[in-house]
């Protein structure tokens, strides 16, 4: 008999089970696309914006560009986050420039003509995860846009070759786990995030030893249990979207 159980995560989620999801679309009036995703406690509005012309690097490229910015708001947190008036933190840049990558990675930017289409990613409650949620949210809000202009005949087709996600998995206590929440994550040996695609091409995996190193048996069971969670996360996008690729 086992006398010593290992301790339950919140809400008695198994160790491969995410957090509750939900990606709630068109919850903006003015921006093109717009979704609400909670991963559990965390939530991220996600908005897409559409402008013509392109940044002046892409000029005579007769191609679009996806980009995104994130932020948190300064109540997001557990303390208050001053506001980034002055120039933008490395945090926010480095993740910023992690949804943009990923959304691209999926969007022919050959058919989109000279347009933009930015992402914001605002951080509304952070309870771990906030940039896996961004991009995950991200994508629905750009699969809105890109539905409207495909609608309104400004695109002949959806330019999407499918879909992206990203959660995040750990060691904690010397389980690995998936979709951490805040608790687990501050007491991570190893934290580890992975962004993937709806046919389970890796865009990129971020992984620190921040505890302990990682061996490469329990690299490939965080990886495991990441593509796993994708796959579960790019169903809900579906369902979210009405317009699976799979």
């Amino acid at each position: 008999m086992n006398t010593n159980p290992e301790p339950s995560r919140t809400n008695g989620r198994a160790n491969n089970e995410l957090r509750p999801i939900t990606l709630t679309p068109g919850v903006m009036k003015n921006a093109a696309g717009s979704c609400l995703a909670e991963f559990g406690d965390t939530r991220v509005l996600c908005s897409a914006s559409v402008e013509e012309g392109v940044p002046g690097w892409r000029k005579n490229a007769h191609a679009g560009w996806v980009t995104a910015e994130y932020a948190m708001l300064p109540a997001a947190g557990n303390r208050r986050t001053p506001r980034e008036y002055r120039g933008r933190k490395g945090r926010s840049m480095e993740i910023e420039r992690l949804i943009g990558h990923s959304l691209r990675a999926v969007t022919r930017l050959d058919r989109l003509g000279e347009i933009t289409i930015t992402l914001d990613c605002d951080v509304i409650q952070a309870d771990g995860g906030t940039r896996t949620a961004s991009i995950t949210g991200a994508w629905v809000a750009l699969h809105q846009a890109l539905m409207g202009l495909v609608d309104a005949g400004k695109l002949p087709r959806l330019p999407l070759t499918g879909q992206v996600a990203a959660v995040s998995a750990g060691i904690v206590g010397g389980r690995a786990l998936l979709d951490l929440d805040y608790p687990e994550d501050s007491h991570a040996e190893v934290d580890l995030n992975l962004v993937g695609t709806s046919d389970g091409g890796i865009v990129e995996v971020q992984g620190t030893g921040e505890r302990s190193t990682l061996s490469r048996a329990q690299l490939d069971e965080l990886l495991d249990l990441c593509q796993d969670g994708i796959a579960q996360l790019v169903r809900a996008q579906s369902l979210a979207t009405g317009h699976g690729l799979d």
